[in-house]
C-alpha cells in the first residue's frame, strides 16, 4: 500500500479549518467580550492572558502547548524508524506530572505575588543577581528557538504533502505563525487550543481505530511491523544498549518540560495555584493519546509505507488509508497542533527579552510583539540550518539548555542558600560542556560513555545537568557570599 497523491478535495479541507483557526485566533481581541479594564497592563494582557485562566482553559493551554507538532509528527516518525525506543516520550509525560503538582504551584504563588511573568523575573527575586538573570533569560530564548523550529517543520510537513512545492509550505507556516501571534497574543491559543484538541482526537481516534481495520487488526499490524523494524535478542522490547538511553532521555525530558517558556507561560497564566494542581492530575489525559499518536509509527510499516524522510511518515500514512477530505482534516489538525503551542513559545520568550534581556520595555506591547517575530526568525534559521537527523532531536537540543536552568529555579526554591555565582558558574559550565558534547555527537541527544570499558549511551541533557549541579555544589562549599546577593526563603 502506497501514499496517493492528495486531491483537490484534500487542499480545500485543509485550507478552510486552518485558515479558519488562524483568522478566529488572530480577531480574538476583537471580538472577545471579556475585555482588559480600563488602566490594565496590556503587556500583561497580551503575554499572559490577563493571568484569569480557570481550569478548564489552562488544561486546554498547557496540554496544547506541551503536545506539539512533537507529538504528532516527530514521535511516530521516532518510531518508524527506531521501534521501540521512540517510546521513551510516554514515561517522561507520566513523569512530569508529579513534579508539576509540587514545584508549580509554589512557583505561581511566588510569581503572582511578585508580580513576575518569566523564570528569569523569579530567579531575580530569589537571587539578587542580573547576570544570573541574564543567564536564565537567554537559555529559555535560545531553548525555545529549536522547539518552535519543530513545529514550523511539522506544518510544513503537511503542507508539502499536499503537494505544494519548494519552499511554499515553508512560507505559508511561517507567516501564518507570525500573523497569529502578532494579532492574538496569548488569548489566539488559549482560544484555539480548544479546537486544536478537538481536532487532534478527531483525526487520532479514527486513526487508531479505522487503519488496524485496514490491515486486519492489531495482532497482524504488529506482526508486519516487527518485520520491518530491528529484533531486539529474546522477550525485550527495545535492542541492547538502548535501555539506559531510554531512561536517561525519558527523564531529562520530564525535568526539562515545564521550564520552557511556553510551558511556564502557561502555568502562569492561571488563575490559582489550586487551578494548577487539578491540571496536574488532569493532564494525563493526554499521556493516553501519546502512545495512540505513537503507535502510527508501526502502522505505517504495517501499511507498506516506505520513505527516508521519516518526518513525512504520518502524512504519508493518513493519504495511503483516509480518502482525501478526511486527510485534508487530518493535516489541518496537525498544522494547527504546531500552530497553537509555537504562539505561546514565541510569546514566552518575548516576555524574557522584554522583561529581563532588554530592562524597561515589559509593558511595551509593540516591543513585545516584534521579538516575538525576531525568535520566529531565529526558529526559521534552525530549521534552514540545524541539520537533524529526526525533527525530534530539534526538541532535545531545547531540552539540553534549559535544563541549565533547573538548579537556579528549582533548586533555588529549597532553604540552603546558593550563592549567585555558585548557580552562575553552575549554568556556564553546564550549558558549554552540553552544547559541545551536543554538536561533537551531530545533533544526537545522547553520548556514549565508556566506564569501565563498557560503552554506554546517556542523554547529553542529564549529563550537562549533572555537571551543573556538581558546579554548583562545589562553588557553594567554596565561594564566599557578597552581601549584596539574597537568597529568599520560600
Amino acid at each position: 500500500m502506497t501514499a496517493q497523491a492528495p486531491g483537490p478535495a484534500a487542499l480545500v479541507v485543509f485550507i478552510l479549518f486552518f485558515a479558519a483557526t488562524i483568522l478566529l485566533g488572530s480577531t480574538v481581541n476583537w471580538w472577545r467580550a471579556h475585555r482588559p479594564a480600563h488602566g490594565a497592563d496590556k503587556s500583561e494582557e497580551w503575554g499572559l492572558g490577563g493571568r484569569q485562566f480557570g481550569t478548564w482553559v489552562t488544561w486546554f493551554l498547557v496540554g496544547g502547548d506541551f503536545y506539539t507538532a512533537y507529538t504528532v509528527i516527530a514521535v511516530p516518525a521516532l518510531v518508524y524508524a527506531t521501534g521501540a525506543f521512540g517510546f521513551f516520550a510516554l514515561p517522561y509525560t507520566i513523569i512530569v506530572y508529579p513534579f508539576v503538582f509540587l514545584i508549580m504551584p509554589i512557583l505561581w504563588r511566588i510569581a503572582h505575588d511578585g508580580g513576575h511573568a518569566t523564570a528569569a523575573d523569579i530567579v531575580r527575586a530569589r537571587f539578587g543577581s542580573r547576570p544570573l538573570e541574564l543567564a536564565i533569560a537567554c537559555s529559555g530564548l535560545v531553548a525555545v528557538m529549536p522547539y518552535i523550529a519543530l513545529q514550523l517543520i511539522g506544518i510544513r510537513t503537511v503542507i508539502a504533502s499536499l503537494g505544494l512545492p519548494g519552499e511554499i509550505p515553508l512560507i505559508v507556516a511561517f507567516v501564518s505563525l507570525a500573523a497569529y501571534t502578532w494579532l492574538g497574543g496569548l488569548h489566539a491559543p488559549a482560544l484555539t487550543a480548544f479546537i486544536k484538541d478537538i481536532m487532534i482526537y478527531i483525526a487520532v481516534l479514527a486513526a487508531v481505530t479505522v487503519i488496524p481495520l485496514h490491515l486486519g487488526g492489531y495482532a497482524a499490524m504488529f506482526a508486519t511491523a516487527a518485520a520491518h523494524l530491528p529484533r531486539p535478542q529474546g522477550n525485550h522490547a527495545l535492542m541492547a544498549g538502548q535501555a539506559v538511553p531510554y531512561a536517561t532521555l525519558a527523564l531529562s525530558s520530564a525535568l526539562a518540560a515545564f521550564l520552557y517558556p511556553h510551558t511556564l507561560t502557561g502555568v502562569l497564566a492561571a488563575r490559582s495555584a489550586d487551578t494548577i494542581r487539578k491540571n496536574a492530575v488532569m493532564l494525563p489525559a493526554y499521556t493516553l493519546l501519546l502512545g495512540l499518536i505513537a503507535m502510527l509509527g508501526l502502522m505505517a510499516h504495517a501499511a507498506g509505507i516506505v520513505t527516508t524522510h521519516s518526518s513525512s511518515v504520518v502524512p504519508m500514512l493518513f493519504l495511503a488509508i483516509f480518502p482525501d477530505w478526511f486527510s485534508g482534516f487530518c493535516f489541518a489538525a496537525i498544522a494547527v497542533g504546531a500552530l497553537v503551542p509555537a504562539a505561546v513559545m514565541a510569546i514566552g520568550a518575548a516576555n524574557l527579552v522584554t522583561r529581563n534581556i532588554v530592562t524597561g520595555r515589559g509593558n511595551d506591547v509593540g516591543a513585545a510583539r516584534i521579538v516575538a517575530f525576531g525568535v520566529k526568525l531565529g526558529a526559521l534559521a534552525c530549521v534552514l540550518f540545524l541539520n537533524a537527523q529526526f525533527a525530534i532531536d530539534l526538541q532535545l537540543l531545547g531540552g539540553l539548555w534549559i535544563l541549565q536552568t533547573f538548579p537556579a529555579l528549582v533548586l533555588g526554591l529549597t532553604r540552603i542558600r546558593f550563592p549567585a555565582r555558585a548557580m552562575l558558574l553552575g549554568w556556564a559550565i553546564g550549558t558549554v560542556f552540553g552544547t559541545y558534547l551536543c554538536f561533537q555527537d551531530g545533533l544526537k541527544p545522547t553520548h556514549v560513555l565508556a566506564l569501565g570499558g563498557v560503552h554506554q549511551a546517556v542523554s547529553t541533557g542529564l549529563l550537562a545537568l549533572l555537571v551543573n549541579i556538581g558546579v554548583v555544589a562545589v562553588a557553594t562549599l567554596l565561594v564566599p557570599r557578597r552581601r549584596t546577593e539574597t537568597t529568599q526563603p520560600v
